[in-house]
C-alpha cells in the first residue's frame, strides 16, 4: 500500500487496508522514538504550511512538535497571516504554497476550501479539520483502541452526542476496521444525509452494524467505546442556551455505562465541558482521553511520513 502523494480530506477516501497501514505507521513511529528512543529524520528538508482559520491545541501542537520531531520544519499560519479567499484566492493560495513547501494542513470553516486547495495544490492536502469532516482526529482515536484492546475488529462503538464532523469521520471508518457504531443523537442533530447513505452503504459492504437513535441509553447498550464530542462548536456560541436544552439528558456519566460491556471505555477529542462527560467517567481509568490526545501526534506523524515518503514499518503489523 503506498499512499505517497495523495491527500487526506476524508477517510471516505480511503479504503480499509490503507487506513489500517496509515495505523500501523503511526504505531511503529510511536514504538522507534518514544519507547526505543530513536531519531528518525525522515522529513528532513521538508516543510508543512499550517492553515488555522480556527484555534487548536491538539492540532497546531501534534502537527508543530510531529514534524519538527521528523526533521521537518512546520510553519504556523492564522487568519492574520493567511486570509483565505479575501486578500488572496484560494486558487492562487494554492499554488503559492505548492512552489514554497511540501504539504499543506488546513483547518478551516468551510470543507469546500479544503476542496479548491486540492485542486489547485500540486503538493497534499490534510483536512485539519472542516464543518464535514474531521479524518486526523479519528485515526488517533482508532489507534488510541487497537492498543487498548488488541484489535478493533467486532468492536462496538457508541456515538453520543451531536451529529458533527467527528461523527461525520467515524462514520466513514468504523465500517471499513470492522467496527459496529450505535450512533445517539437528539433530535434535529442528525448526521448529515449523505454520509448516512455513506454509512449504510459502507457497513452493508463490510458487515457491521449501524444504528440511528436519539435514545443515549439505547446506543450505549452493550457497548465498548463510549464517545462524545463537543455540543457546541466554535462558531456556534449563539446558540448555547438552545443546544445545552435540547442535549439535555445526554451527558455521560457511570449510568450511561452500566448499560455497556464490563470493559467499556471512554473517548472525547477535547476540550471537554462537564455538561458531556460528568468528573467521575472523564477522570476514571476508563477514560482514555489523554493517550487519545497524545496519539494525535503521532497519528498526523504517520499520516505526514506516508504522504510524503515511501517508507515501510519496522514493527510487525498492527492486529485490526
Amino acid at each position: 500500500v503506498s499512499l505517497k502523494g495523495r491527500s487526506c480530506l476524508t477517510l471516505k477516501d480511503f479504503n480499509s487496508e490503507e487506513i489500517k497501514r496509515l495505523l500501523w505507521v503511526s504505531g511503529d513511529l510511536k514504538h522507534l522514538i518514544k519507547q526505543k528512543k530513536q531519531y528518525l529524520p525522515l522529513l528532513q528538508g521538508k516543510s508543512i504550511a499550517m492553515i488555522f482559520e480556527k484555534r487548536s491545541t491538539r492540532t497546531r501542537m501534534s502537527t508543530e512538535t510531529g514534524m519538527a520531531l521528523l526533521g521537518g520544519h512546520p510553519c504556523f499560519l492564522t487568519s492574520q497571516d493567511i486570509h483565505l479567499g479575501v486578500n488572496e484566492s484560494c486558487t492562487d493560495t494554492a499554488r503559492v504554497l505548492s512552489g514554497l513547501c511540501d504539504l499543506v494542513l488546513a483547518r478551516v470553516y468551510s470543507h469546500s476550501t479544503l476542496e479548491e486547495l486540492h485542486r489547485e495544490a500540486s503538493i497534499p492536502i490534510i483536512n485539519g479539520l472542516s464543518d464535514l469532516y474531521h479524518p486526523i482526529q479519528i485515526l488517533a482515536d482508532f489507534l488510541t483502541l487497537q492498543e487498548h484492546y488488541g484489535s478493533l475488529s467486532g468492536l462496538t462503538v457508541s456515538w453520543i452526542g451531536d451529529g458533527n464532523n467527528v461523527l461525520h469521520s467515524f462514520m466513514m471508518a468504523a465500517a471499513k476496521l470492522g467496527v459496529h457504531l450505535r450512533v445517539a443523537t437528539p433530535k434535529g442533530y442528525e448526521p448529515d444525509r449523505s454520509v448516512v447513505e455513506e454509512a449504510k452503504n459502507l457497513s452493508k459492504q463490510h458487515g457491521t452494524q449501524l444504528i440511528l437513535t436519539s435514545d443515549p441509553m439505547e446506543a450505549a447498550h452493550g457497548s465498548n467505546v463510549l464517545v462524545t464530542d463537543t455540543w457546541i462548536s466554535m462558531g456556534q456560541e449563539e446558540e448555547k442556551k438552545k443546544r445545552l436544552k435540547d442535549f439535555e439528558g445526554y451527558q455521560i456519566t457511570m449510568k450511561t455505562g452500566s448499560v455497556a460491556e464490563p470493559d467499556w471505555t471512554f473517548l472525547h477529542c477535547l476540550p471537554r465541558k462537564t455538561e458531556e462527560v460528568d468528573d467521575q467517567v472523564f477522570y476514571s481509568t476508563r477514560s482514555l482521553v489523554f493517550n487519545e490526545a497524545e496519539n494525535r501526534k503521532w497519528t498526523i506523524m504517520g499520516l505526514m511520513v506516508s504522504l510524503l515518503t515511501d517508507y515501510s514499518p519496522q514493527i510487525p503489523a498492527l492486529k485490526f
